[in-house]
């Protein structure tokens, strides 16, 4: 994150930036063919000298322990890479390279070689209480999926990368999570719950940000929990309730007007009844009743004419 990096910099922190690139390496079969013959070799030696004299099975034993040691040395340097797995190439504290390359490779025998899984991972942030845009309490939590990109970065730009990995996440999350409002009641506002693919998706741009000088890579990211926190949950679903009550009730009603217009309409058209404004309003206001109730309505049959 730019604003992590500067805030490093200005404090005089900023540690020496060690990209990644190949080690050199060979292929260590024709090693592991050698060192073992060598070992075989120095062993054979050993065994040997107690047929000669003094002094030859001194030299033979000399021998026999330099090569029995330059058959370990050999063996030292080999390094079994398994596919997901690199290894980092480390001489006297100083970053030689990094090995990719599946298989059985040989490197110099005095180095030391750091395993990084560059496999992909998930991890779940913890469950956080956040408030929301609108000061609300609500309760989150997302799982990232990530891996490693960078193993130079990912050992010497952090101090441990799966924990920088962790903090950062539910850093990320508080940010996102307090930067929009639970829910937009119908303004149109982005909101965490009626958008979730943007906010997920500026979550993975933000924690991207955040990890990069870790050298690790965000794959995806994805909300595992959202709700109102205990203490206001109640309120807020009858508020949901009653939004979703007042809307219903206002698409009954359009529906309503609209039967009763185009009622008017045909009967006009059609000449059934001719009608005058006072009993057009009491027809309106029958219907209204009819088409707007929520219980069943009973019918009333008139006898008398149409205005008794």
């Amino acid at each position: 994150m730019a604003a992590l990096d500067q805030g490093i910099e200005r404090a005089g922190l900023a540690p020496q930036r060690v990209s990644e690139r190949p080690a050199r390496f060979v292929p260590g079969l024709r090693m592991l063919v050698l060192g073992i013959a060598m070992l075989a070799g120095g062993i054979a030696l050993i065994w040997l000298a107690g047929r000669f004299g003094a002094d030859a099975r001194t030299a033979l034993i000399w021998l026999g322990a330099i090569v029995l040691l330059a058959g370990a040395t050999i063996v030292r340097g080999l390094t079994a890479v398994v596919p997901g797995r690199s290894h980092v190439v480390q001489l006297f504290g100083k970053y030689r390279g990094t090995i990719r390359e599946p298989g059985l490779q040989w490197v110099n025998p005095f180095t030391n070689r750091i395993a990084v899984s560059t496999r992909i991972r998930n991890q779940e942030s913890a469950q956080l209480k956040v408030n929301d845009a609108d000061g609300n309490p609500i309760e989150i939590a997302a799982v990232v999926v990530w891996l490693v990109r960078d193993t130079a970065h990912a050992l010497y730009a952090v101090d441990n990368y799966t924990n920088f990995v962790t903090v950062q996440t539910e850093t990320a999350v508080r940010h996102i999570a307090s930067s929009y409002p639970y829910d937009s009641r119908g303004s149109g506002a982005l909101s965490l719950r009626d958008n979730a693919d943007e906010i997920t998706e500026r979550l993975s741009a933000e924690l991207t940000a955040r990890v990069s000088p870790a050298g690790v890579e965000i794959v995806e990211t994805r909300l595992t929990r959202l709700s109102y926190a205990p203490e206001i949950a109640q309120a807020m679903l009858r508020q949901q309730q009653a939004s979703a009550v007042v809307g219903a009730r206002q698409r009954i009603v359009e529906g309503a007007v609209g039967m009763v217009r185009l009622a008017l309409e045909r009967l006009d058209e059609e000449g059934v009844v001719e009608l005058d404004e006072e009993r057009k309003a009491a027809m309106v206001s029958n219907l209204l009743v009819v088409l707007c109730s929520e219980q069943a309505t009973q019918q009333v049959v008139n006898t008398g004419s149409l205005y008794q």
